[in-house]
């Protein structure tokens, strides 16, 4: 038996992978237990959970409309920054604590590999964003050095300052919950794992009898983090399907309840659905081109219509589209006629549903959550 401790960030879609990671580690016999913020991890890991908690930061409030380079300053000196100084004390008592043989820590908890090549614990990479490991930001040289000095500053208070490897990407090994096919370049070390997926909790009292058989669905969602600029573009969602409400329905994720009232035979809108379930009966998926959103689709040979926002969406877009399995438009001009005529195309055209099923199939033959232990038993067996 070894000792595993995962080092994940207050962000479902980082802890989700993890979670699938972790759950099969415990089913091999190893010993888990989480660095985190209790609140945000105990309901995707289980209340029984190991945990030992890390502070978060005070949540910064993203300025409206950010994109490109500002959204990315915002990303490392608003969260990622504040984030590894608020969970780096937690996180090094926890290593004390627990004397895990390997620590597994999310690329954006940084926290987590600062404090093991201080402390000497071996870790490993979570990738849960494939931008970076495919050469995103690298291709960017001006932002690579600027990140590459926030690391160093980093490094300097809080990791090894004699260590010269990039801490976000371990030495030892870099899990990626992707396959090669959707990243141009990569890192050494990278394992591609595909998706790890376990069941979640499903949304209460889901109206499984509302869809439609004789009509194609499509499920709407722009993630949990773009409630507040969401709302036009769902709108305009909504108008695209009830123009072809004769042979298509949608299931609209609608946290902020930007759409009340608007729900019918065509449309329904809720507040959190049951995301993996719904993906086998669905003929498209609109997104933001989310990573776990598109690789879950993807998983289920769904083809999608991609419209980023910001972060690693237009690399994943970009990636999905050149691929074949999507379509993309432009967020911020997206109306229900180029929103229509984009769903027109996947739906209509054999191209990107069979490029979205040879997608399926590398993912599946990835190995997923099994994989992934098995990288990570290796690591651990290592002398």
């Amino acid at each position: 038996m070894s000792r595993f401790l995962f080092v994940v960030p207050p962000l479902v879609g980082h802890i989700n992978p993890a979670a699938a990671v972790a759950a099969e580690l415990a089913a091999r016999g190893h010993r888990v237990a989480w660095a985190a913020a209790p609140e945000t991890v105990l309901d995707a890991v289980g209340a029984d959970a190991e945990v030992y908690p890390c502070a978060s930061p005070a949540r910064a409030c993203r300025p409206p409309g950010s994109r490109g380079a500002a959204a990315l300053r915002f990303l490392w000196e608003d969260f990622l920054l504040p984030l590894a100084e608020a969970m780096t004390p937690g996180t090094r008592e926890a290593i004390g604590a627990f004397r895990p043989d390997v620590l597994v820590t999310d690329q954006q908890a940084l926290a987590g590999a600062l404090a093991a090549e201080r402390l000497g614990v071996r870790w490993a990479t979570s990738a849960t964003t494939p931008a970076e490991v495919g050469g995103y930001v690298a291709a960017l040289p001006g932002i690579e050095a600027w990140i590459r000095s926030l690391l160093t500053g980093l490094r300097e208070r809080f990791g090894d300052p004699g260590a010269t490897h990039d801490p976000r990407f371990s030495p030892d090994l870099v899990l990626a919950y992707t396959v090669a096919e959707l990243v141009d370049t990569t890192v050494p070390g990278v394992r591609f794992v595909g998706p790890a997926l376990r069941p979640r909790s499903a949304a209460p009292d889901f109206p499984w009898e509302w869809l439609d058989p004789d009509r194609a669905t499509a499920l709407v969602s722009l993630g949990t983090v773009n409630t507040d600029i969401g709302g036009r573009f769902l709108a305009e969602c909504v108008k695209a399907v009830r123009h072809r409400a004769h042979r298509l329905q949608a299931v609209i994720t609608d946290p902020g309840g930007a759409l009340a009232g608007t729900a019918d035979a065509t449309v329904l809108t809720l507040p959190r659905v049951p995301q993996l379930d719904l993906l086998p009966r669905m003929s498209a998926v609109i997104c933001h081109a989310g990573h776990n959103t598109v690789t879950e689709s993807l998983w289920h040979g769904v083809p999608l219509v991609v419209a980023p926002i910001r972060d690693d969406q237009p690399f994943v877009a970009a990636r999905t589209t050149d691929a074949g399995a999507a379509v993309r438009v432009r967020f911020g001009r997206a109306d229900h006629v180029r929103l229509g005529a984009a769903l027109d195309t996947v739906l209509d055209g054999p191209d990107h549903r069979a490029a979205a099923r040879r997608l399926r199939d590398s993912l599946r033959a990835a190995g997923g959550a099994d994989a992934a232990a098995g990288h990570l038993e290796a690591l651990a067996a290592r002398p």
